[in-house]
C-alpha cells in the first residue's frame, strides 16, 4: 500500500519534497482504512438474521473488519474490484470490473438481491458501501440490455460527465440503485456503513445510492444524456420520458428503518495529512475537499494560486503546502492512457512553466487513476526540462490524454497497489520560499 516509508519531514526549502508529499499521501490513505473506521459504528445484533451486503473498492476490506468485530451469526455477499478482494470466513467476496461494468458485476448484483430476499422485521442488513460500487453492481432496468448499459457508461466517461451526472443516469437505468436495494431489504432494518468518495459526501451519489432515497428524477437523467449527446435505446428513452423507472424518494414506505453512518470521507483524509505536515513545521492549508471540473482547467487555477503564493506571498506566505480533494473529470480527446490525476499534474506542470520551488503530487486514494494500476504521479520544477531531454512533448502528451505514459517515461508515477479504501483524489502542492534575490527582483 505504501509508496515509501513515512518519515519526519524537514520543513526547510532544501528538503527532498517528493518523499514528504508521498508520506502525506500515505497518511491520507491510512486515515481512511476500514480497520480504523468501521468498529465504532457497528450496530447491536438483532433477534433474527444478520445479512451483510455491499459494493465498492473498499467493501471487501470493510467486510473483513466487520467479521473480526461481530458477535453472533453472520452471512452475506459483497462485490469489490478485481484485485481488491480479501479473505473472509462468513461473507462471500466477489470481484468484478471497474470503471466499465462486466458480467461478473451483473451476477454479483443478482446474488446481493437474492441475499436479502425474504427478510423479516427481526432481521438486520448491514450494507457496506464505498466508491466504485456503481460500476461493480450493475443491474439494468427492464428493457435495457447489459451491453447498452456498458456503452452508455463508457460514453459518459469519455464525454467528461461529472460523478454526480454519471450517477444520476445510473440510478435511473438501474433495477438496484436509487434506493431499490433498500426496498428489497424491507421490512428488515438496514444500517449503512459508507466510505465517501464523492463531492460533498452526497449519499445518493456514493455507489449511486442503492440503499438511500434519491431526489433526482428521470427528467434529470434525460437532460444529462442529451447534454452529452449520449443515445438511449428507444424503449428506455420512452420509459424515462414517462417516469416509469423513477428512483425511490424520501418518505417511501419501504425505506422507514434505514440508518446511515459516514465512516470515512475526503475531508478527514485531508485533515490527517494536514496535521502531519503541520507537526513537521509546514504551514498547511486545505483548499477544499469537493473540487470538481475538467482536470486541466482545475490545474490552471491551482497553478495560478501557486505562482501568486510564490511571487507575491498571497493569499498565503511560502513556504507552505496546499491540499485539496474531490474528483475532476477528463474529456477524452486522444488515444492515451488517461487518468484524471495525471492529466491534472501534466496540465499543472505546463501552466507552471518550470517555476522554481513548486512541487506537487496527485493520486487517487484507491490506488487506481482512471483504468491504470497507478495511483498518480509527482512533478517538480525540472519536470518539463527532463521530459524534453527525453524527446517528450508535454503538450502533445496532454493533447493525447497520455498522462500515464508521460510520467512513466520520467519514472515519476506513484504506485501503491490496492489500498482497500477510497476517499477520492488527493492533491498536494508544496511552494518553497523564494530566495531573497528573487523577492527583491519581484518587488523592484
Amino acid at each position: 500500500m505504501r509508496v515509501m516509508p513515512l518519515r519526519a519531514a524537514d520543513p526547510q526549502p532544501a528538503v527532498d519534497i517528493r518523499p514528504l508529499l508521498t508520506a502525506l499521501f500515505n497518511t491520507a490513505i491510512e486515515a481512511s482504512q476500514p480497520a480504523l473506521r468501521i468498529p465504532a459504528f457497528l450496530p447491536s445484533p438483532p433477534k433474527g438474521r444478520t445479512v451483510v451486503i455491499g459494493a465498492g473498492k473498499a467493501s471487501a476490506a470493510m467486510a473483513r473488519v466487520l467479521e473480526q468485530h461481530w458477535q453472533g451469526p453472520l452471512e452475506g455477499v459483497v462485490v469489490t474490484r478485481y484485485g481488491y478482494g480479501v479473505a473472509c470466513e462468513k461473507i462471500r467476496i466477489l470481484e468484478a470490473a471497474h470503471p466499465v461494468p462486466d458480467l461478473q458485476g451483473h451476477a454479483a448484483a443478482q446474488q446481493i438481491l437474492q441475499a436479502v430476499s425474504g427478510l423479516t422485521e427481526e432481521d438486520l442488513v448491514i450494507c457496506l458501501i464505498s466508491g466504485g460500487g456503481s460500476a461493480l453492481m450493475p443491474l439494468p432496468m427492464q428493457g435495457l440490455a447489459f451491453a447498452d448499459k456498458q456503452a452508455i457508461n463508457t460514453a459518459l466517461l469519455a464525454a467528461g460527465a461529472s460523478i454526480s451526472e454519471m450517477n444520476c443516469v445510473r440510478r435511473h437505468l438501474s433495477a438496484i440503485k436509487g434506493g431499490r436495494l433498500a426496498a428489497a431489504c424491507h421490512p428488515a432494518r438496514v444500517v449503512n456503513l459508507v466510505i465517501s468518495d464523492v463531492p460533498a459526501d452526497d449519499l445518493s451519489d456514493i455507489a449511486s445510492g442503492p440503499t438511500v432515497p434519491d431526489l433526482t428524477t428521470c427528467a434529470d437523467a434525460l437532460a444529462i444524456v442529451r447534454r452529452y449527446g449520449v443515445s438511449l435505446p428507444s424503449e428506455v428513452q420512452q420509459a424515462l420520458e414517462a417516469g416509469r423507472n423513477e428512483s425511490l424518494k424520501p418518505g417511501d414506505a419501504r425505506l422507514p428503518q434505514i440508518q446511515t453512518h459516514l465512516v470515512a470521507a475526503p475531508q478527514a483524509a485531508l485533515e490527517a495529512a494536514a496535521s502531519q505536515a503541520r507537526k513537521a513545521g509546514i504551514a498547511t492549508y486545505i483548499l477544499g475537499d469537493s473540487i470538481e471540473g475538467e482536470a486541466r482547467d482545475v490545474a490552471k487555477v491551482m497553478a495560478g494560486i501557486a505562482l501568486q503564493v510564490r511571487r507575491r506571498g498571497q493569499p498565503f506566505v511560502a513556504p507552505c503546502l496546499l491540499l485539496s480533494g474531490g474528483e475532476t473529470t477528463v474529456t477524452v480527446r486522444g488515444q492515451g492512457r488517461g487518468g484524471r490525476n495525471v492529466e491534472f499534474l501534466l496540465a499543472l506542470a505546463i501552466a507552471l512553466g518550470g517555476a522554481a520551488g513548486v512541487h506537487a503530487l496527485a493520486g487517487d486514494t484507491d490506488g487506481v487513476d482512471g483504468a491504470e494500476e497507478l495511483a498518480g504521479a509527482y512533478i517538480g520544477p525540472d519536470t518539463l526540462a527532463r521530459a524534453r531531454a527525453l524527446g517528450l512533448s508535454p503538450q502533445q502528451c496532454l493533447d493525447g490524454n497520455d498522462g500515464h505514459g508521460f510520467f512513466q517515461a520520467l519514472g515519476d508515477s506513484v504506485i501503491t497497489g490496492p489500498t482497500l479504501t477510497n476517499v477520492n483524489d488527493f492533491r498536494a502542492i508544496y511552494i518553497a520560499a523564494p530566495a531573497p534575490s528573487f523577492q527583491q527582483q519581484e518587488h523592484a
